[in-house]
């Protein structure tokens, strides 16, 4: 009976990329897996074609040879080629590279035992003032970890004993298991790829070689860091497991709000509030800086919204470069809580103030909303 063609086999076009040929693959090869149909002879057919059409067409040079020549060009090749069935290892190598992450291991040696494993990274979040991100600071920390056990050494066992070599899987931290007419090898469920069993276990740790503790830490955070920068604290993770090295603390910046300042990267912005006296008069006024107060000369007839930037006086960022300024935007406050005579006088001077040239915006946005209504047709 003439073979069908690979491409058909597995429903991908020619030019399927090695990606979405090992999907197709994945999917026809469930479908009609002999475990899900038991007894069917022809769904296994066609699971042995599906896989022998993915063994030729994911090699490059066996692919290659199939589009030029078809099957004449691939005959003997493939894990069903020749007589082969399922021997030479072809088809064990597909089942491990496109099921091993569902049955725990392809038909290879598989992972072997579990040795020393690397403690787990841990993170902690630093609450900082603006003061204390924009100068820096050193402060102390309180991190719970998981520390090696001492009277154990990090073993797990009671002292004067030792952990013992798996009796199920023989020390090497899995076994195999059939799957259908083919096995796979899944982790030791005795030992869970360790390789070996406490019989002894230590009294303090209860067998885990670890143990819970907080530590006390002192960091020092740079000057100018900011919301989302961390410091790594190396071997201050947790404790890793049969010998292995201990993880890392990564200390993560969250700066609060502040009641006066804003930051955006280098810089800082700050509204200041100023009498409609001193706009319209001109003066000198009061700024803080995070350095203290300086003194700002505030030109006659400002206006609201006007900036005024303070060079130097903002953040020195910590990966360097120079340092940022302090933008000040002015607000004009309008008085409150007037007296009878103060409201007197301020209506004497609302008449004495009457013509464009005192409010030259207002004026402009009238004449615009003229226009604007003008040309409006109702």
């Amino acid at each position: 009976m003439s073979k069908r063609d690979y491409y058909e086999v597995l429903g991908v076009a020619k030019d399927v990329s090695g990606k979405d040929l090992k999907k197709a693959y994945r999917r026809v090869a469930m479908k009609f897996h002999p475990d899900r149909n038991p007894g069917d002879k022809e769904a296994e057919e066609q699971f042995k074609e599906a896989s022998e059409a993915y063994e030729i067409l994911s090699d490059e040079q066996k692919r290659g040879a199939y589009d030029q020549f078809g099957h004449a060009g691939v005959d003997g090749q493939g894990g069903m080629g020749g007589g082969q069935g399922f021997g030479g290892g072809g088809f064990s190598d597909i089942f491990g590279d496109v099921f091993g992450d569902i049955f725990g291991g392809g038909g290879g040696g598989g992972r072997g035992r579990g040795g020393p494993a690397r403690g787990s990274d841990l993170r902690y979040t630093l609450d900082l003032d603006l003061e204390d991100a924009v100068k820096g600071t050193t402060v102390k920390i309180r991190v719970p970890t998981l520390v090696s056990c001492k009277p154990c050494d990090g073993t797990g066992a009671k002292s004067g004993s030792k952990p013992s070599s798996c009796s199920t899987c023989g020390g090497v931290g899995q076994v195999r298991m059939q799957q259908g007419f083919f096995s796979v090898q899944q982790t030791c469920p005795t030992c869970r790829g360790k390789g070996s069993v406490i019989s002894d276990p230590c009294g303090e740790c209860h067998g885990q070689g670890r143990i819970e503790e907080t530590k006390t830490l002192s960091v020092k955070v740079p000057p100018g860091v900011d919301t989302g920068d961390r410091i790594r604290l190396s071997g201050e993770g947790e404790a890793g497991t049969d010998g292995g090295p201990t993880g890392d603390l990564y200390v993560q910046m969250d700066v609060r709000e502040h009641k006066i300042f804003q930051r955006e990267d280098k810089h800082l912005h700050c509204e200041v509030p100023v009498s409609f006296v001193d706009a319209a008069l001109g003066g000198e006024i009061e700024v803080p800086t995070l350095d203290g107060r300086v003194k700002l000369k505030v030109p006659a007839e400002t206006q609201t919204g006007k900036l005024f930037r303070l060079r130097g006086k903002g953040v020195k960022p910590v990966r360097g470069g120079s340092q940022g300024d302090l933008l000040c935007r002015i607000v004009i406050e309008t008085p409150v809580n007037l007296s009878s005579k103060q409201k007197e006088l301020l209506k004497e001077f609302k008449a004495s103030v009457k013509g464009d040239k005192h409010s030259p915006k207002q004026s402009n946005w009238f004449e615009g909303m003229k226009s604007f209504f003008g040309d409006m047709k109702l």
